[in-house]
């Protein structure tokens, strides 16, 4: 299921096939089984309603919920930058050996934080975190060595912002791990089988593309929904602007 919904296109697909197959199927239960007579239209006309209502209010949920959960991810993206450029600038407070040291890894932790936001496909877990890990302690040990030797206020504030810096990768892998989960998406896709069936059972007469519009329509909204939520696939990603723009300056004020 994870690898479906990692992929916008192929929850597209997916969608698109599995409605308008249902909806096949319910044309053609009305037309070898049992159809509707004149009598249960009326009815059946407030069951189909009430089914496409509750559709459109999942898929409307669903893409707040991916919207937010993007929202997220940039805002993040933002903090991650503002912490790197802040700590570097408060490197200038420690001793040169030092400072010099925490520019270098900082430099290092940079390129690799705009590698994870560019990535187009899920880095592998235990590589990230062997890696991320490394600099996160060299950075940590640096610094924690300035101020067990010298703990004065201004080294203070350099350990704090190497915490920042620290913090805001662990708060953006979160807001990476929040998706939307795949019980949700098997209940509206269920929903949406389900009213496509009744809207295939419920046509008077078979037409193609009167079974393919509501699916096509659905599978587009899926594809948006699935776009937005997955943080390396797709179309709409969140670009690091914030990263590589400290990155630039780092290399500029190295020059």
């Amino acid at each position: 299921m994870t690898l479906i919904i990692d992929n916008p296109f192929v929850v597209f697909g997916v969608s698109l096939f599995a409605q308008w197959g249902a909806a096949y199927v319910g044309d053609l239960l009305r037309r070898t089984v049992r159809p509707i007579t004149s009598e249960e239209r009326h009815d059946f006309d407030i069951v189909l309603t009430a089914s496409l209502t509750l559709l459109a209010l999942i898929i409307g949920f669903s893409f707040s919920m991916a919207v937010s959960r993007y929202d997220l991810r940039k805002n993040y993206e933002e903090v991650e930058a503002n912490a790197i450029g802040t700590e570097y600038v408060r490197a200038d407070l420690l001793p040169a050996e030092a400072a010099t040291r925490v520019r270098e890894l900082l430099k290092k932790y940079l390129d690799q934080r705009v590698a994870f936001f560019v990535a187009t496909s899920r880095p592998q877990p235990s590589q990230t975190a062997a890696e991320t890990a490394q600099l996160q302690n060299a950075l940590w040990s640096t610094v924690a060595a300035v101020a067990a030797d010298q703990p004065t206020p201004v080294v203070t504030l350099v350990v704090s912002g190497m915490n920042d810096v620290l913090n805001a990768q662990g708060y953006t892998q979160a807001a990476w791990w929040n998706r939307i989960p795949a019980s949700a998406w098997g209940m509206i896709g269920l929903t949406a089988i389900f009213s496509n069936l009744l809207l295939g059972y419920r046509e008077q007469k078979t037409a193609f593309l009167v079974l393919l519009i509501l699916p096509l329509i659905v599978s587009i909204a899926f594809f948006l929904i699935a776009d937005l939520d997955s943080p390396h696939g797709g179309i709409i990603r969140v670009t690091p602007h914030n990263l590589l723009a400290v990155s630039q300056l780092m290399q500029d004020t190295s020059k």
